[in-house]
């Protein structure tokens, strides 16, 4: 995630980052304002006067649909931006709920050995759950305290292990049923937390809209040509570049805020949340 300050809004205009879409659509503005400039180039010099009178009045359709496509990327960017936002309230819960669960432990009357089995286990859960989104069965950040079965779902497997272990300790007469019952309420916590963000990562918005979008951003803006040129002559490039780049670059934020988990540049900061967790049970449980 890139960190900034919003009051240093001059400065945005001339920074270019590894995550500003003009150099993912640079090929693609290139390609269009190449064609604005043969359209261009045609209608002004070889075509007649009786079918250019007709081909000027294309450019109307475009105030109507300009309308129609700014609704439908406002919805695409608000529908990407709540999963986000929704991502982020996840992994604070998450949080939360590691912090509450490392609290309740502390106080309670139980061995060393105890202490740092939660201590390792509740990050765990974290790293886990980090990595089980991103596909990435790398484990060398989980502490090496879990018999990990690959091929079976890791944050489940640790969230099994803290119940089992809260149940033992319960069995053991350690804690009472109140006791049990709160610290099985976090656990649990962790588990809808986990679907939560699963539901997010494994359900985009559907092909067919996404398709549509493209489609008619693409249509739209290699219509404008015909009906501008007369208006504007050669300066129809420059137009049409910026109005591809602006309608495009809406979609590309969209396409990447939409799954807050990865590691793109503007997806959430869940490698630090991670470690933060880690860092204040380890202080709590130490």
């Amino acid at each position: 995630m890139i960190n900034y300050n919003p009051k240093e809004w001059f400065s945005f205009i001339f920074r270019i980052t590894r995550a500003d879409t003009i150099r993912k659509l640079s090929p693609l503005l290139v390609a269009v304002g190449i064609y604005a400039g043969l359209i261009a180039y045609l209608e002004l010099n070889f075509l007649a006067d009786s079918a250019a009178n007709f081909i000027k009045n294309v450019g109307l359709m475009h105030s109507v649909l300009g309308f129609v496509i700014s609704l439908l990327l406002v919805f695409r960017t608000n529908t990407a931006y709540d999963r986000w936002w929704e991502g982020r309230k996840i992994w604070g819960g998450l949080t939360n709920t590691s912090r509450n669960l490392a609290i309740k432990l502390q106080a309670l009357n139980i061995s060393a050995v105890d202490k740092d089995f939660f201590r390792n286990m509740i990050p765990n859960y974290a790293f886990a759950l980090k990595n089980s989104l991103r596909e990435n069965e790398d484990y060398h950040e989980l502490d090496p305290v879990l018999d990990i079965k690959k091929d079976k779902h890791l944050p489940n497997q640790i969230a099994a292990a803290i119940y089992t272990r809260v149940t033992a300790l319960h069995a053991q007469q350690q804690l009472s049923e109140a006791q049990l019952l709160s610290l099985t309420t976090d656990v649990n916590t962790l588990t809808d937390l986990c679907g939560a963000s699963e539901r997010i990562k494994n359900t985009p918005i559907p092909f067919t809209y996404s398709v549509f979008i493209k489609k008619f951003i693409f249509f739209y803006v290699i219509s404008l040509p015909f009906g501008w040129s007369f208006s504007l002559g050669f300066y129809i490039i420059p137009v049409v570049v910026l109005i591809l780049y602006a309608m495009a670059s809406l979609e590309l934020i969209a396409e990447e805020i939409e799954n807050p988990f990865g590691t793109d540049a503007n997806d959430l900061p869940i490698d630090q949340i991670c470690q933060n967790i880690r860092k204040h049970v380890g202080e709590l449980l130490g």
